[in-house]
């Protein structure tokens, strides 16, 4: 079909083509002739005479090519050359040229040449009564309810003809029955078929129902259609699910696994089919977060766990359960399921500190209150009872108060921020559930600092060495004290501690309150001062403030800064010359004389050497160097010179050593002579005499210095039970050359700063101008009590 399509689209362009040709170029005809044939009439039916009818010589129709210009290759209409006559070729069928009930039309062209000529006839196809209507389908089923109300319409398949006026549908009708009848609703295009409930139905009386709806048309013979109408009659859902009891009441414990089924609901329903298939949900009434807990299977009734059971939450659930049939309209029957939740020790004990001091001070008395402490646990019974306590070893503990589950954490003990300034209290809470559950929680404690704690040394008494001749305005010595505290409690101020029964040597000393740096405002002399005491005091800047002192003993070190003096020969004029006859019959090793000397700083400082630097005979006369003996060497000679001139160089053994020189004239005379002299230089010995007069007074002088120093320093070292004193021991030592040492003690070991005679075993302290020696501790070794 739609290749003829096709076909006849191409013919109607060509055709239309030549049409458009001929009325520019040839004589069209000017009559038109119009012709009427009915559809479905036998091949060559003449439709008409149509050369009569157009006037044509029908002789000469063959010599004129007179034929029909079809659309088509297989035309419908043909003209027989012969007579003229217009005949049906084809087969004709109106529905399917033209649609619709209008008037069907069919234009043919005509064509005669020589000349060339067209004529246009028209041929109106009339419908004839060739279809019968016909549904789309030929069944239809219906389910209608028994209590349907009498009035319900229901649609029927609208019948088809394709026909049309009079021969198309006219109207539907309906077997005959007691319950149904048809309505027809027309509109612009077609008649449609409902069909009408008009009296109710009876399942019980009749299950189904058959009916048929027959479509008749206009035509004559009428043609007809028809379909099959089935009705089943449905049961009326006149019966709700029942439950056996109206409510149920379980009992579940918390924690359930998911998808655990707890309860299986089982209704009735005495009705059939569908009516009696039930689904089992939710109420819709119930609280949004029971639809997340619980779910219902809505097939078997199976009540299922889909979120958490916390019985903290909530320790009873009410589910509405709703058991709705299949039914049109489905009815529903209700119960109630309570359930009911038992507790398990899910849940740790919690502690909530209330209040907290996070500082506390050093001085607070026991049972000084530091937090408030609230326990509580979610659990129920047995399971939500708390045991709480204190788990590390700390001056702290629990007071329970009158309120249950509320302690008071208070010192049970004195604090000493000084041993531990913070504390960590750890405190743990176990629940008596089974297995027990248990929280800890920790406090951090600072303690705050009080004035508890004097300032204090490290030593007591102090001991400082100082050389002697020091700058004045320079600092001599420092000392420090630590202090316990902390910020101002620990700030320390030092002082000097002065009163009136002190020597004025305080007054030449100043200490820096900040940092404990002691000035001296004058310079010390070892030869004057061996050493000297005082009290440093230290104060912290706590309220009341806290002190403590500590003595400083202060030890003079000698320098090197006296020469040597030389006590003889010394002449009346206070030089250092001398004149001594010898006889000269002396042998060798005579003592000629003795050169004396002194010097007052003591140890290396004042051990004195004697060395001759000048003399006229290197091998007549020899010189002590330790002593200051001058002796003869060898006997003298008549060659030798009878007067000779030595010069004595005396040094001391100081870094820088210090030195003088005497001279001596030595006159050698004859045996008578030299007794001679003797009696002569009678009245010369008390000048003698007073040089030994002086040096005794000086000597005392010495001596009873040092006398008093040892004094002092007793008295100080019986004052005290430390080590630390130090005792000086005098030692004199007169071999022809005036000596003297110092001993003290420090410690465990004894330093001695000696003169020209050194112990044999001694050792120079190291930084001690090699003035001071170490002697051993010999009293350990003989068990002696050190004093």
């Amino acid at each position: 079909m739609g290749e003829e399509k096709d076909t006849r689209g191409k013919d109607y362009s060509w055709i239309a083509f030549c049409s458009a040709f001929l009325l520019f170029f040839v004589q069209p005809g000017l009559a038109q002739i119009r012709y009427s044939i009915p559809e479905e009439v036998k091949d060559g039916t003449v439709v008409g005479n149509i050369a009569k009818d157009l006037g044509l010589d029908i002789a000469s129709l063959s010599d004129r090519r007179f034929r029909v210009v079809s659309e088509t290759k297989d035309g419908i209409f043909e003209v027989n050359p012969d007579n003229g006559a217009l005949y049906v070729h084809n087969h004709i069928d109106r529905e399917e040229l033209c649609q619709g009930s209008g008037a069907c039309l069919m234009e043919l062209k005509i064509l005669v040449e020589n000349p060339l000529e067209i004529h246009y006839v028209v041929v109106e196809i009339t419908d004839v009564n060739d279809h019968s209507p016909s549904f789309t389908k030929n069944n239809q089923t219906f389910e209608i309810g028994e209590l349907t109300s009498p009035g319900k319409r229901f649609q029927l398949h609208t019948a088809r003809d394709p026909d049309a006026g009079i021969n198309s549908i006219r109207t539907y009708t309906l077997t005959s029955n007691e319950h149904f009848e048809i309505n027809i609703r027309q509109n612009d295009v077609e008649k449609i078929p409902f069909l009408v409930l008009k009296k109710p139905l009876d399942r019980e009386e009749k299950r189904e129902h058959k009916l048929f709806v027959t479509a008749v048309d206009g035509g004559k013979p009428q043609r007809t259609g028809t379909l099959n109408i089935t009705i089943i009659v449905l049961d009326s859902n006149d019966n709700k699910p029942i439950f056996s009891q109206e409510a149920y009441h379980i009992t579940i414990q918390e924690n359930i696994p998911l998808k655990t089924p707890i309860f299986k609901m089982n209704a009735t329903d005495p009705d059939e089919g569908i009516n009696g298939e039930i689904e089992y949900s939710l109420g819709k009434t119930l609280r949004e977060k029971v639809y997340d807990i619980f779910e219902v299977d809505e097939l078997n009734g199976e009540i299922r766990i889909t979120g958490l059971i916390d019985y903290e939450d909530n320790d009873l659930y009410e589910l509405d359960i709703e058991a709705s049939d299949k039914g049109t309209p489905p009815l529903t029957g209700e119960c109630r399921i309570i359930i009911k939740i038992t507790d398990v020790n899910d849940n740790a004990p919690e502690i909530e500190v209330t209040t907290l001091s996070n500082t506390v001070s050093e001085d607070s008395k026991p049972g000084t209150v530091i937090s408030l402490i609230r326990v509580k646990d979610k659990d129920s019974g047995i399971n939500g009872k708390i045991i709480l306590q204190i788990i590390n070893d700390v001056p702290f503990e629990l007071k329970s108060s009158y309120k249950e589950n509320t302690y008071s954490v208070v010192t049970k003990g004195l604090l000493d921020r000084e041993k531990v300034s913070f504390y960590e209290i750890t405190i743990k809470a176990t629940d008596c559930g089974d297995p027990p559950l248990s929280t800890l929680k920790t406090l951090n404690i600072q303690i705050s600092d009080v004035n508890d704690n004097s300032p204090h040394f490290q030593q007591s008494p102090l001991e400082f060495y100082l050389l002697e001749n020091n700058v004045a305005g320079q600092s001599i010595l420092s000392v420090s004290a630590t202090d316990d505290d902390l910020d101002n409690n620990a700030v320390i101020s030092y002082h000097i501690a002065r009163d009136a029964s002190q020597n004025d040597i305080m007054s030449f000393l100043n200490i820096n309150s900040d940092n404990g740096h002691i000035t001296a405002l004058k310079s010390f002399d070892f030869e004057t001062l061996k050493t000297f005491q005082f009290q440093v005091v230290a104060t912290d800047s706590g309220t009341p403030s806290l002190s403590n002192n500590v003595t400083v003993n202060v030890f003079i070190l000698d320098q090197n800064d006296n020469a040597p003096v030389i006590l003889y020969p010394l002449s009346s004029n206070g030089s250092a010359e001398g004149v001594e006859e010898i006889p000269r019959n002396v042998n060798a090793g005579h003592l000629v004389t003795k050169v004396r000397a002194y010097d007052a700083d003591i140890g290396y400082n004042g051990w004195l050497l004697f060395s001759l630097q000048e003399v006229t005979d290197h091998s007549l006369f020899g010189l002590d160097r330790y002593t200051g003996q001058i002796r003869t060497l060898r006997s003298f000679t008549e060659t030798d010179e009878a007067e000779h001139k030595l010069v004595i160089l005396v040094k001391d053994n100081g870094n820088v050593s210090l030195s003088a020189t005497a001279t001596v004239v030595v006159k050698v005379v004859e045996p008578k002579e030299a007794f001679a002299a003797s009696d002569v230089k009678s009245p010369a010995k008390d000048d003698d005499s007073n040089v030994t007069f002086y040096l005794m007074i000086t000597l005392g002088s010495v001596s009873a210095l040092f006398i008093i120093s040892i004094i002092v320093l007793i008295a100080m070292q019986c004052s005290k039970t430390t080590d630390y004193t130090s005792k000086y021991m005098q030692e004199t030592n007169y071999d022809g050359t005036l000596c003297h040492s110092i001993q003290y003690r420090s410690g465990d070991k004894r330093y001695m700063l000696v003169g020209p005679r050194m112990s044999i075993g001694s050792t120079i302290v190291p930084g001690s101008n090699a003035n001071t020696l170490v002697l051993p501790d010999r009293r350990k070794a003989s068990g002696e009590v050190r004093l």
